[in-house]
């Protein structure tokens, strides 16, 4: 191969260079990447670390100097890299005769290791066309066992996906992985969409949006399986559902190109060991390193009708609430019922009870009728999972996948003899994606606290509409 044709991206490239350059490329920009963290930066760098630079970009600001220095030469270096894998894959999707605007899965995190592993498993268009007819019939076990017609072959489709499902689910959650993380919400769902598209396509191939109502029924039946076994429970499965359901689509597109030409049983047979291969070892990589999930901040602000030294008196401890009308709470999120407080000061001891259970809330700074800030200790369930069967106990449901860490309220006096109520709570959440679980985790974390603050504002503003009376 020509060197000129590294950063072209006209022509074609067959799979065994593309999988030669891919290997020998990323194996000297990870030496190059090691070596200069090591040396310049004083920096370890692993083969994981490289889907940490990509989350913390998005909060650029909020790291330091050496940080955002470390993340700009790593950047940097990795840019010729990037534009000879960009253009490879173009070839090799033009090669295949798949669109090239595939190519943006090179960009997606987890994903792009399958993106290559498709990429270097199937045939170029001329390979293919010339070994079709004399490797069609190579073996007929699975066409025997793939029913021919559309029906039959969608359900085998979702049965086989259905098992591999929740063999993939069993093995993230209920082993020592105990893992909530990308190979369960993203290669799963992804490689799920694919391989379902790829049996109902195997005898003939089928319209585009057959296959991807293939794609998104085989995770919704891995959703129905996983509560009839009550190995889920019905909140975390809407909760989840989106992000399944999306990935289940990009996966069934996939599939839907693989489908449209006939292929052999051992390129069919190769492509399905990929998918199985790949979902348990990226979730036992997940496993192996633990990455340490990122600090999260909640903030939310309401305006009341009353002086701070009111309204400190109901924020410190406040009474029992009324019956929760919010939706988290009636579906099962844990949620506040009262708070009370003993003694003042540092010395104070603060207990919050949720509907799970209680918080020990030990007293950081008390500024009074100022500031208010508490650790959170204890662990109770964080919700009640909704289920056939009642009372399910989920793995996620543990303080260990969502940890309260601290709570901060801050009464500011406005010019109306109004205070301005600023409460700011930090967590951790172990679910992965982090950005996508954030979406459900910040929304009720902010529905806590308006909880809270709707309670204090009406105790407030009636005390102090009793006081002026008088």
């Amino acid at each position: 191969m020509a060197f000129r044709k590294l950063f072209s991206w006209e022509g074609t490239v067959d799979r065994g260079p593309y999988a030669l350059i891919g290997l020998i490329g990323f194996a000297i920009k990870h030496n190059i990447d090691r070596v200069i963290a090591a040396l310049v930066f004083h920096r370890q760098w692993r083969l994981f670390n490289y889907w940490i630079p990509l989350n913390r970009a998005v909060r650029i600001t909020a790291l330091s100097a050496a940080d955002r220095r470390f993340l700009f030469w790593m950047i940097v270096m990795s840019l010729p890299f990037i534009w000879i894998g960009v253009s490879l894959t173009i070839q090799r999707l033009r090669s295949m005769g798949w669109p090239s605007s595939s190519v943006v899965l090179f960009f997606a995190p987890y994903l792009n290791l399958l993106f290559f592993l498709v990429l270097c498993i199937y045939p170029s268009q001329v390979e293919d066309e010339t070994s079709a007819v004399r490797s069609v019939s190579h073996n007929r076990i699975l066409s025997r066992i793939i029913p021919k017609g559309k029906w039959g072959s969608a359900a085998m489709a979702l049965l086989v996906t259905s098992v591999l499902g929740i063999a993939g689910t069993l093995l993230s959650v209920n082993t020592a992985l105990a893992m909530y993380g990308v190979g369960l919400f993203i290669a799963l769902p992804f490689c799920l969409g694919l391989v379902s598209v790829v049996i109902y396509g195997y005898h003939e191939p089928h319209g585009y949006w057959g296959c991807i109502a293939v794609a998104c029924v085989s995770v919704a039946a891995l959703g129905l399986f996983l509560v009839s076994l009550a190995v889920e429970g019905i909140i975390c499965l809407f909760m989840a559902a989106p992000i399944g359901t999306v990935l289940a689509i990009f996966g069934g597109s996939v599939g839907y190109y693989i489908q449209r030409r006939r292929w052999s049983d051992l390129q069919i047979q190769t492509t399905v060991s990929a998918m199985l291969l790949f979902v348990p070892l990226l979730m036992g990589a997940e496993g192996a390193t633990r990455p340490q999930a990122p600090l999260l901040e909640v903030k939310t602000q309401i305006e009341i009708s009353a002086a701070p030294a009111t309204v400190w008196r109901f924020l410190a401890s406040f009474p029992k609430l009324p019956a929760p009308t919010e939706w988290p709470f009636r579906v099962g999120i844990a949620y506040p019922i009262r708070s009370t407080l003993q003694g003042t000061g540092l010395t104070a001891r603060r207990e919050c009870e949720f509907s799970s259970g209680n918080f020990v809330e030990p007293i950081r700074v008390w500024d009074e009728n100022r500031r208010l800030m508490f650790s959170i200790s204890g662990e109770p369930p964080v919700m009640e999972e909704m289920s056939p069967y009642g009372h399910i106990h989920t793995r996620h449901i543990d303080g260990q996948y969502f940890q309260a860490q601290d709570a901060e309220f801050v009464l500011t006096p406005l010019p109306n003899a109004h205070t301005l109520l600023t409460g700011t709570s930090r967590y951790r959440n172990r679910m992965w994606p982090v950005a996508y679980w954030r979406l459900w985790s910040d929304e009720i974390v902010h529905q806590i606290h308006l909880r809270v603050f709707q309670q204090v504002k009406r105790l407030s503003e009636a005390a102090e509409a009793g006081s002026s009376a008088q």
